[in-house]
């Protein structure tokens, strides 16, 4: 197939070879915001993460193929994309892992106290603190329980929690205790020490934890967001924060977050840019992720490198 692809893949270039073998013919934009490098009715398939944020996807007469390398489908128009039978990957499971690692140190970070450690430590000062404590014995309320909150129910539940779920398709899990529909969240909230979310943002998820569902929150509690920021009500949760034990927050309704937000400055809140998904197995397991869904549209005929006349520069 005629397929663009972009940098949201950063080692793309490294494995062109291999998808010229698979019959496809590539264009590379390196910068999604960019001009593309081919007319819009050449591409029949695109590889990319915000692509259509800047190029709307009705100027893809031919699209038919669609390859995310994002867990979410938040910034592809879904609607438009069903209504035109258009096939879409994300990358499910590339991230999972480290997700679910970032989750599990955000929550120690705070119940070992390392921030009094760091300090002390800056300041060469032996000083013991008498309030850390113990995973062991906690329950968890994971929101979302695909892959990636799959693989925070098995970290926590090696660490001796009990592990709930809420999701908008309960099933049966070994990695849980029980997966309950989005009608029980407010329920399974007040019998929670900790809360992770992991669930995609959309109309129905959209500032779902807000001010009812926060001070449904056990005292003490602590609220993991590495979903999307759109998903917590900030000022909610800000005005909040001072009943929960803390909050591991990745992600934000407006990144960068602004130097002026209090959220920086609150002792029990730990705030990263956006980082979690990072861990150094990404790499191969993304480009598995895209070599074997080429792999699969390279054995049919609508795709099979031959029907597809490659675009020619002109220059």
């Amino acid at each position: 197939m005629n397929l663009l692809i972009t940098g949201a893949w950063n080692d793309a270039k490294d494995h062109f070879d291999e998808l010229e073998k698979l019959g496809h013919h590539i264009e590379f934009l390196q910068f999604e915001k960019e001009a593309l490098p081919c007319p819009y009715e050449w591409v029949e398939g695109v590889i990319c993460n915000g692509l259509f944020l800047f190029h709307a996807i009705e100027k893809f007469a031919n699209l038919k193929y669609i390859q995310l390398t994002s867990a979410g489908f938040d910034r592809v128009p879904m609607e438009y994309v069903e209504e035109h039978q258009i096939e879409i990957h994300n990358a499910k499971g590339v991230y999972s892992i480290p997700m679910a690692e970032f989750a599990l140190f955000g929550v120690l970070e705070l119940y070992k106290q390392g921030r009094f450690f760091m300090e002390n430590q800056n300041q060469h000062r032996w000083e013991k603190h008498r309030e850390l404590l113990e995973l062991n014995g906690k329950r968890v309320c994971i929101v979302g329980c695909g892959s990636v909150g799959t693989e925070c129910a098995k970290r926590f539940r090696a660490f001796g929690c009990t592990i709930n779920g809420i999701d908008l398709a309960p099933r049966n899990d070994k990695n849980y205790e029980e997966i309950f529909g989005l009608d029980s969240l407010e329920e399974i909230l007040t019998e929670s020490d900790i809360v992770v979310l992991t669930l995609p943002l959309t109309d129905q998820t959209r500032y779902l934890i807000d001010e009812v569902k926060l001070k449904k929150m056990r005292r003490g509690a602590i609220l993991v967001n590495i979903a999307r920021g759109a998903v917590v009500d900030t000022d909610a949760l800000i005005g909040a924060l001072p009943n929960l034990g803390g909050a591991v927050l990745d992600v934000f309704e407006e990144e960068p977050l602004t130097k002026e937000n209090p959220l920086w400055n609150m002792k029990n809140v730990i705030v990263t840019p956006h980082n979690s998904f990072v861990g150094d197995g990404n790499r191969k397991r993304l480009l598995d992720n895209i070599l074997k869904k080429l792999g699969e549209k390279n054995n049919e005929s609508t795709f099979n490198g031959n029907s597809a006349e490659p675009y020619l520069s002109i220059s």
